[in-house]
């Protein structure tokens, strides 16, 4: 990793703050983009006084601008990892439909914009995209309908992005994860609703985060196409209309229960998001 100039998104804690401190350890420069300043500057410190930026991902014309700005400061790039996303548990009858469409402004929208702005800077032979996916792509869950959809999103971004870049030389990766240990898990579907609905907090148990950071930067050194922690993921992934049947079957009580208790547990998304327009309105 020694020299390599990679961007960050979603950088100020969890996989991203994670991941850039370890690529610093290894000898990467690393870029980092966030909301959180307080949080973004502790990481960039920690990464030699990294080069950041406050960076609403759901804005098009900041990103353009933050991308282009912090890919000067490195004189170039290497590598971008798309790595920003919130989560929120979603009643899809009866809940919140802002909560919807504030999932996918950040985690589709501010992927394409991310994408759409470092592409020119990475549109060569050795740059990479890693785009952070999750098992929630493939896997789809109560509550967990807008996560999923974004995150099935990002899978046909990637795709998407790696025939259109395979001219450039350039190659996309996609990181699927299960529940790892951030706040991510734990402030976004740790809930008393969650618990209703599976008997505990999570489906899967909660993973440590060492392995899928370690992970994410094999796939920075290789160009990986995919990769996933833990390794179970991985079989998951190949027999996904197996595992969906059986957790429609697993989850037959309870669901009804937890879905009444959903639509008036006061929750937050896990990162604080900045006011933005907004195109659908909340319904009573």
């Amino acid at each position: 990793m020694a020299g390599k100039r990679i961007l960050i998104t979603g950088a100020a804690r969890g996989i991203g703050a994670a991941l850039a401190r370890q690529l610093h350890h290894h000898g990467a420069r690393v870029a980092l983009l966030g909301i959180e300043e307080s949080l973004l500057a502790q990481v960039a410190a920690d990464c030699g006084d990294a080069p950041w930026r406050y960076c609403d991902i759901g804005d098009p014309a900041q990103v353009q601008r933050v991308v282009n700005s912090l890919t000067a400061e490195l004189g170039g790039l290497d590598a971008v990892v798309c790595n920003a996303g919130i989560a929120r548990p979603l009643a899809l009858l009866g809940g919140d439909p802002t909560v919807l469409e504030e999932t996918l402004t950040v985690n589709v929208l501010g992927v394409y914009y991310t994408l759409r702005a470092a592409g020119p800077h990475l549109a060569h032979r050795d740059s990479y995209v890693l785009l952070i996916s999750s098992l929630a792509a493939a896997i789809h869950l109560p509550l967990a309908g807008a996560y999923s959809a974004s995150k099935a999103a990002v899978d046909a971004l990637g795709d998407t992005l790696r025939i259109e870049l395979r001219h450039t030389g350039a190659k996309v990766g996609m990181a699927y994860f299960a529940e790892l240990d951030t706040e991510m898990t734990s402030r976004g579907f740790g809930t008393e609703a969650a618990h209703s609905i599976l008997g505990r907090s999570t489906i899967s148990g909660i993973a440590p985060l060492g392995p899928a950071i370690d992970a994410c930067e094999r796939a920075l050194a290789r160009r990986s196409r995919r990769i996933v922690s833990p390794y179970w993921v991985s079989m998951v992934l190949w027999c996904r209309p197996l595992a969906q049947f059986l957790v429609e079957f697993t989850l037959r009580d309870g669901v009804a229960g937890g879905l009444e208790i959903a639509r008036t547990e006061p929750t937050g998304f896990t990162t604080e998001q900045p006011a933005r327009p907004r195109r659908m309105k909340k319904l009573a």
